[in-house]
């Protein structure tokens, strides 16, 4: 086949918003609360955590860096998305548009991999309480968060290199508020099957992966809590594992059906719709979610902001 010869494209424009100038300012308003809430949640959250003694544990540790990715990750999107919002025409460069693909593929599939390293800890909490500090040590623990984000940027990396490496001269609308995969996919002419096919192979052993490690841990913790003589116990158990496991299902669940359903049922309207729930609301309900449910993390956030009042009171007092 003869080579198609054209210019490549060096800028896209992100067409995902609505034309409605009202419920533009409306949505606007919305997601620049909802990040401004995510960002204050999840530093304060990593902040008390370092700084609170009692929370120096590997189920805390592990915490601490997904709330990091969860940042992260709401960063790599929701910043660029409210600038763009205040222009007529939503543009961005070729370079940017392939960091903010690489960087979302990243910390997104970081995050997934953290929920299942933080169900082995939870595992080895239920099931052999005894040896916890001893199998949870911190070369372990550190291990169980490296290895995620080594292989996380390793294969978002290679993600970019492929979707940037294919032919984009005849149009370059993308009909999507962020830098996505599948929209990006129907403006090149290059033939995308075997990239199609490399999404589903990485996004279907990664989740699978993920998913049959939590299943199969829950089902020897919800056996070993329920064999606790204890009712606190088995109370505080069930409280621990229920905040992961109801992030679990929100992220997993919104994420398979957006990546795991064939391309001919995917609709745009509703990708955008399952992706701003989980760049953007997501993000601002897991420091909710683990505060709420966390009798740990309550007292030591009361005991943060009791001791910056007294702080603020004496400073005031000495002036």
């Amino acid at each position: 086949m003869a080579q198609i010869n054209c210019t490549q494209v060096s800028e896209f424009i992100l067409v995902g918003r609505t034309d409605r100038q009202e419920l533009n300012i409306a949505l606007f308003v919305i997601f620049l609360s909802t990040y401004l809430f995510t960002v204050v949640g999840h530093l304060s959250l990593m902040l008390v955590i370092r700084a609170d003694a009692r929370l120096n544990t590997p189920m805390y540790f592990f915490l601490s860096n997904l709330a990091f990715v969860d940042f992260c990750y709401s960063s790599v999107i929701t910043p660029k998305m409210l600038g763009n919002s205040l222009y007529k025409q939503s543009v961005i460069s070729f370079n940017a548009h392939a960091a903010q693909l690489g960087c979302f593929l990243a910390f997104m599939r970081a995050k997934c991999l953290l929920l299942a390293s933080m169900t082995y800890d939870r595992y080895v909490a239920n099931c052999n309480p005894l040896l916890y500090m001893i199998v949870m040590s911190p070369r372990i623990c550190i291990q169980l968060v490296a290895v995620p984000y080594s292989y996380s940027f390793l294969v978002a990396l290679f993600h970019a290199i492929l979707t940037f490496h294919l032919s984009y001269c005849h149009s370059n609308v993308v009909n999507h508020f962020y830098c996505d995969d599948t929209p990006l996919l129907r403006l090149t002419r290059s033939d995308t099957r075997s990239k199609q096919l490399w999404i589903f192979a990485c996004a279907g052993i990664m989740f699978i992966s993920s998913l049959l490690v939590v299943f199969v841990s829950y089902m020897y913790i919800i056996s070993a809590i329920l064999r606790m003589c204890s009712a606190e116990g088995r109370r505080k158990a069930f409280s621990t594992c229920g905040s992961h496991m109801l992030v679990v299902t929100i992220f997993c669940g919104t994420l398979i059906f957006m990546y795991l359903q064939p391309s001919s049922y995917h609709s745009l309207d509703t990708d955008k719709m399952a992706s701003g729930f989980y760049t953007v609301i997501i993000p601002m309900l897991n420091p909710l979610i683990y505060s709420l449910r966390n009798k740990e993390v309550k007292d030591a956030l009361k005991k943060a902001i009791i001791y910056r009042n007294q702080a603020f009171v004496f400073m005031k007092l000495r002036k």
